[in-house]
Order: structure tokens, then C-alpha cells, then sequence
């Protein structure tokens, strides 16, 4: 920063202030083995489950899951410009197009939505050492009792408290450990995939039934709306991180660095991950005479003690290296920026963990129905138009020129009208609010039929819906109140 001394305290800590040149050092190597470690997951192994389930054919699902993380790749990229040029962080970032106060009300949008993902990660690494710890013991899990009110058992639930003390252990120890976690883990965690397809392709004798599997659909027009949701549903999983990528681009050594990362680790690791989950699920179901989606469930059945505990530690680790990155840096950020004089990036890490556990993730993960059409796309529809203005303003508008040291001011530039930008919120209300009859009917808050089908129908679709209305309300309010713009 030019003028350090012209910064206010407000507006800036440790954890948000611009990362010095000298210490970028994330090559692109690490930036796609972040990526790897993100997406090599349960909820990607389990990915094209619900659509298989729902009539298409593996490749449809395949290509599903291929075409959403190629679109999600390209406001992935362009967001992570500013964070690599500049060396900001994402709430900072929004400051330009939000407002210096403006900026927390995105942020933690954004925040909440992953504490909702902690959560559920959280649940799944603990079901992971749940059944390690039922293998070993040969305890019943089927004879567990839940707890009034809670849901769970005393042991998933203790299981659940010390995967998050583990989670817990990394956000105390920062961004330095969180890379060595995403760099050892990458290559391990896609062995383990690649072996667990070649044990139930051997076991089945062949890939199995799923893959000669016919359309479900009645019409093609059914499949239109089931392919459009469907869509959305995988940019809903990354549109999270295509907002705050620039936690992570700030600590890439160029632009060159951050985008072949992406490019190599983000579509190509979601695509063959799906795809073994696929390859394993349909062997189930010539091994077991059922398909199971659930890879815990699988592993569980492998019949050696030592290769499924093995396994499942290393789903616990892919459980673990995914949450860590994608649901602790970004919510502990965008605390901090509440108040970055009293909340650091642990203070704000700790802040996310515990409402991960409020939250009660198992309830969330209960209905493949609603995680996908409730959760999914229903934070999509919040997410898209904060992306849709983020580029709008960077891109379009300012023309990739930000004044750094006003982002910090409040009395700078990024002011606006009291520390709010009105272009930049009447842009995101307008982007939510045609998204919103959809979603009340969805959830059941409203009757469905008292729902035009207009907004029935542009819902599943939700993210592209407010990212375009967004990104054009924006640039439309800003012609009518211009911002100022330094040269």
C-alpha cells in the first residue's frame, strides 16, 4: 500500500491487508492442488446420484457435472484477477462495488452460506469415523438410538464434535497450514479414488448396469427442466468459491499461476471424481443387488477391516481438506471484516465452526430432494447477483483500476452514500427478487399454486437468472450515479 498511514484502523487487520508481492509464492501447482483437495470430496463422489436417480443416463449426468464447472470456471477466473493484481481478499473486493459498510452485508451472505457447508462436511468426516470406529469394534450401528430432539446418536454425535475439533485445529493454525494440508493431500486422495474403482470394476466383473441404463423421461421437455436445474444446481456448488477466490488468487505469484491452475485442477477433478462414483456405485449393484451411493456405506462393505478403515480415513482427509478451504478461509474473512480491530482470521474461523454445529447439519442433509432445490439453488440465488456485480463493477466499469489504499479509507472513494453503494444494492435486490416466488414456493412457505409459472419456472435456473439481471442492473444504476474513479 502507497500510504499506509492514511488507512483507517476501522477497515483493515492483519488478515485483511493486501499480502506484500514477496510473499505470493502459490504456483499453479498449488493453486490446482488446491482445487484437487476441494473437489475430491463425498458430495462430489455423490454428485450425478440425484440426477441418475431422476431419469439421465450416466454420460448426461457426466456431462452435467463436466459443462456447470466449466461455466462456474469463468467467473472463478475473472474474480480472482483483482485478488492476484492487488493482493486483496474477497470482502475488501467488495468494498468497490458495495461500499465500505455496504461490503459486510454481501460478505456475510457469503459467510453464512458456508458455515451451512462446514457444517455439512463436518457431518460427513464424522459418519466417516463413525463407521472406521464400528469396523474395528464391530459395534451395530443400526442399534444406535438417537437423542431427543437432536436426531443422531451419541456416537455419530461424538464422532461429529471430534472431526470438528480437528477442523478446529487447522483454522487455529492459519493460511500456512491449510496449504500444506491441500498440497500433501491431493495426490493421495485421487489414489485412493482410482483404487477404489478398480476394486468394484474387478469385484463386478465389468462396470455394471448403470451404464447401459436408458433415458427416464418421459418427454424432452422434462429432461429440459431436470438438465436446467440440474445445471444450476452444479454452479450452486462453486458459487461460493467464484466469489471468494480472491481469499486464495492474493497468494498466487501471477495471473498466468492462478487461471492454468483452476483451468487444470477444478473441471477435470469434479468430472473423474463423479465419474468413479458413478463406476462404483454401479458395480454395487451387481456386488450387493443394490445401488449405494454412499461411499462410506461401500467401504464399509469391502470386507477387509484394514482396506476399509484405510478408505475411510482417507474420505475423512478429502472431507477435511475440502472444508478446511472452502468453508473456513472465506466465512473467517468475512467476519473479520465486520469488525477487523476485534475479529482476526481465528476469531472469525472459530465464529463459522460454531454455527456449523447450530446449524445441525444432518437435518440439511436428510432430503437429496431439498439439498438440491432448497439449499443448492436456493443460495445460488443469492450468490449469482453478488457475482454478477463484482464483475460488472471490476471489469466493465472501473476497467480493472482499483484505488487500494481508498478501499481502506472511510472517507475515500469507495464511501459512496454513507458507506453504502446504491448502485450496488438496488443491483442485488433486483437480481434477487425475480428469484424469490420460486423459492418461497419451494420451500412450501407459500402455496405453489398461487405461484405464476413464470417464476416456477425461471427458479431452477436461479443463478444464471440474478448473475445477468445483476450484472445489468449494475451497470445501468452506475450511468445514472456514477462512482468516482481515480486515476
Amino acid at each position: 500500500m502507497k500510504n499506509s498511514d492514511q488507512v483507517d484502523e476501522k477497515l483493515i487487520n492483519e488478515d485483511l491487508a493486501p499480502v506484500p508481492q514477496e510473499h505470493r509464492t502459490w504456483s499453479k501447482w498449488n493453486i490446482a492442488a488446491l482445487w484437487v483437495g476441494m473437489a475430491v470430496c463425498i458430495p462430489t463422489y455423490q454428485m450425478a446420484s440425484s440426477m441418475i436417480g431422476g431419469g439421465m443416463t450416466w454420460w448426461q449426468a457426466l456431462l452435467l457435472v463436466f459443462l456447470g464447472n466449466l461455466i462456474v470456471l469463468v467467473p472463478m477466473t475473472l474474480n480472482a484477477h483483482p485478488g492476484t493484481r492487488y493482493g486483496i481478499p474477497f470482502p475488501v473486493l467488495l468494498r468497490a462495488s458495495f461500499g465500505v459498510y455496504g461490503a459486510n452485508i454481501a460478505a456475510i451472505l457469503r459467510g453464512i452460506v458456508a458455515c451451512g457447508w462446514f457444517g455439512i462436511q463436518t457431518w460427513i468426516g464424522g459418519a466417516a469415523i463413525y463407521s472406521t470406529l464400528a469396523m474395528v469394534t464391530g459395534f451395530d450401528t443400526t442399534t444406535a438410538i438417537p437423542l431427543p430432539m437432536i436426531g443422531v446418536s451419541i456416537g455419530q454425535l461424538s464422532c461429529f464434535v471430534a472431526f470438528w475439533l480437528l477442523n478446529v485445529f487447522f483454522i487455529w493454525n492459519g493460511m500456512k497450514s491449510i496449504k500444506w494440508l491441500e498440497t500433501i493431500s491431493a495426490p493421495f486422495l485421487l489414489v485412493i479414488g482410482v483404487l477404489l474403482m478398480i476394486w468394484a470394476v474387478t469385484k463386478a466383473n465389468g462396470f455394471g448396469p448403470v451404464f447401459s441404463q436408458p433415458s427416464g423421461y418421459a418427454s424432452n421437455l422434462d429432461f429440459w427442466k431436470s438438465f436446467g436445474a440440474g445445471l444450476t444446481a452444479m454452479v450452486g456448488f462453486w458459487a461460493t468459491l467464484s466469489l471468494n477466490i480472491p481469499d486464495f488468487s492474493r497468494f498466487a505469484k501471477s495471473q498466468r499461476d492462478q487461471v492454468i491452475g483452476q483451468v487444470a485442477g477444478l473441471p477435470t477433478t469434479m468430472t473423474f471424481y463423479s465419474f468413479i462414483g458413478i463406476v462404483v456405485t454401479s458395480a454395487t449393484v451387481i456386488i450387493y443387488g443394490k445401488a449405494i451411493w454412499d461411499p462410506v456405506e461401500v467401504i464399509s462393505r469391502i470386507g477387509s477391516k484394514t482396506l476399509s478403515c484405510t478408505a475411510l480415513v482417507a474420505l475423512a482427509i478429502a472431507t477435511l481438506s475440502t472444508n478446511i478451504a472452502a468453508n473456513v478461509v472465506s466465512p473467517a474473512n468475512d467476519f473479520s471484516n465486520l469488525s477487523p480491530k476485534h475479529i482476526s482470521f481465528r476469531t472469525g474461523g472459530m465464529i463459522t465452526a460454531i454455527i456449523g454445529i447450530f446449524i445441525m447439519p444432518w437435518k440439511l442433509m436428510a432430503d437429496p430432494s431439498g439439498y438440491i432445490f432448497v439449499w443448492l439453488i436456493g443460495y445460488s440465488a443469492l450468490l449469482g447477483p453478488i457475482a454478477g456485480i463484482m464483475i460488472a463493477d471490476y471489469f466493465v466499469f472501473r476497467k480493472k483500476h482499483l484505488e487500494v489504499d481508498a478501499l481502506y479509507q472511510l472517507n475515500g472513494i469507495y464511501r459512496f452514500t454513507r458507506g453504502y453503494s446504491l448502485a450496488g444494492m438496488a443491483a442485488f435486490i433486483s437480481a434477487v427478487l425475480p428469484n424469490l416466488p420460486g423459492f418461497l414456493a419451494e420451500v412450501r412457505w407459500i402455496n405453489p399454486d398461487h405461484v405464476p409459472e413464470f417464476f416456477k419456472l425461471i427458479y431452477p435456473q436461479a443463478w444464471f437468472t440474478g448473475f445477468t439481471i445483476a450484472m445489468l442492473a449494475y451497470l445501468l444504476f452506475r450511468k445514472i450515479s456514477p462512482a468516482p474513479i481515480r486515476s
